[in-house]
This record gives C-alpha cells, sequence and structure tokens, in this order.
C-alpha cells in the first residue's frame, strides 16, 4: 500500500453555486466497474470502503477522485481506481458515463465491465476496503449518500 499521495493539480474544493462544496478543481469522476455472469447479466460492483479520515469517511462508494485539468472523465475514473483499488485499466471495458452536472462542478459516473477476472485490492491510504458487492447487497451498506441518491439509475443502467 502506498503512503499519502502529494497534492495534484486537480486537488481543491470548489464551492458551488448549489450550496454545496465539491471535491475537484476540475470536476470529479468515479469508476462503477461491474463483474457478470455467464449470460452477461451484472451480478458485482467494486466498492470502496472510505478511509475514516476521508471526507464523509466511512461510508462506501465508487473508487474515484478529482480530475486533473486536461483528463477526460475516463482517464481520470480509471487512473483513480488503479491508484485507490488496483484496478488495472486493461481489464475494464468502459460501456457509457453518467453525469451528474451542478453550476460549477460535475461529477461523471464511468460504467464498464471487468473483461478479466481480477480481486480489487486496497492499494492507498484512502481506502479501509474494496470489494466486488453482489448488486442486491449494496443497499445494505452505509453508502456514500450522493452515490446512494444516484445508485438506482445506475444500477438500472448495468444491464442495458
Amino acid at each position: 500500500m502506498s503512503g499519502p499521495r502529494h497534492p495534484r493539480p486537480g486537488d481543491g474544493w470548489v464551492v458551488c453555486a448549489c450550496g454545496r462544496r465539491h471535491w475537484g478543481l476540475h470536476g470529479a469522476a468515479g469508476l462503477l466497474l461491474v463483474r457478470r455472469d455467464t449470460g452477461g447479466l451484472a451480478t458485482d460492483v467494486v466498492l470502496q470502503h472510505r478511509a475514516l479520515w476521508s471526507d464523509q469517511g466511512g461510508t462506501w462508494g465508487l473508487p474515484g477522485g478529482a480530475r486533473e485539468p486536461d483528463e477526460t472523465a475516463v482517464q481520470a475514473a480509471l487512473r483513480e481506481a488503479q491508484e485507490e483499488a488496483g484496478v488495472d485499466p486493461r481489464v475494464v471495458a468502459v460501456r457509457g458515463e453518467h453525469v451528474l452536472a451542478h453550476p460549477d462542478w460535475s461529477y461523471t459516473t464511468v460504467i464498464a465491465h471487468a473483461v478479466a477476472p481480477f480481486t480489487p485490492a486496497v492499494t492507498d491510504t484512502e481506502s479501509l476496503e474494496v470489494l466486488w458487492v453482489p448488486l442486491d447487497e449494496v443497499t445494505d451498506r452505509s453508502l456514500l449518500p450522493a452515490f446512494a441518491d444516484a445508485w438506482p439509475l445506475l444500477r438500472s443502467r448495468l444491464d442495458e
């Protein structure tokens, strides 16, 4: 596991006209990585148990974080998933994106599926655990509130 990471050009809070503050000077992105059964139906997703020291720590969500100045959402999601959950981008096939747009900030969920077996792992200090979680057990966890709000729509897109 790597130690504390040094600030990156996209790190920082945005005070949004919506009345909240959001992490990521250029927006943020996360990877919703799906495992499928032999029939192609989604069975599990990779979730990250967020470190207690992080914003809304102790909750479960997607590996993700702040976008770099010239980074696409897909590039950011793949980089963050590799940094935080040991996800090798070579085992990921991107299927789509879902954008949550605020007046001064956005969060893009990159929807993808695993094209080869692998085990996600805690690879930095931002995670307590990283696991494949069965779809029917996602809502049994204490979810990051924004992820909990988005989950029903995201879940409906997994078998499109």
